[in-house]
């Protein structure tokens, strides 16, 4: 057991020494290799961050600028109703018979076919 401690402490104390030994002939990557490497970077951060978000959102928009009476929807917090009144930035929905809630049109999450109140 002893004999195991002592061959971790030595491989720990020769740990950055390893590390910085290099290769004399040896060269970093060159300036078009760190430029190739930053766009490839960039290209990966847009196809798998920017693009999609940015697609998403314009998704919720068209879903907010199309709320009509009528439509059934879903909120972000998971209550669903049926419209009964549209403004600038409130809906309001109605989840129970003459229950209605007041809602920002940025928390609708989805809009339901119709009738799929009738089926819960």
């Amino acid at each position: 057991m002893k004999s195991i401690k002592l061959l971790v402490a030595a491989l720990v104390a020769l740990m950055p020494s390893l590390a910085l030994a290099q290769d004399p002939g040896a060269q970093g990557m060159g300036v078009m290799g760190q430029v190739i490497f930053f766009a490839g970077f960039i290209l990966i951060f847009y196809f798998l961050i920017w693009r999609p978000q940015s697609k998403r959102a314009k998704e919720h928009k068209n879903l907010m600028s199309g709320l009509n009476k009528g439509d059934e929807v879903v909120t972000s917090g998971g209550v669903a109703g049926r419209i009964t009144k549209v403004t600038d930035d409130f809906i309001v929905v109605e989840v129970a018979d003459n229950v209605e809630i007041k809602v920002q049109k940025v928390a609708v999450a989805a809009a339901l076919p119709k009738g799929t109140l009738k089926d819960i």
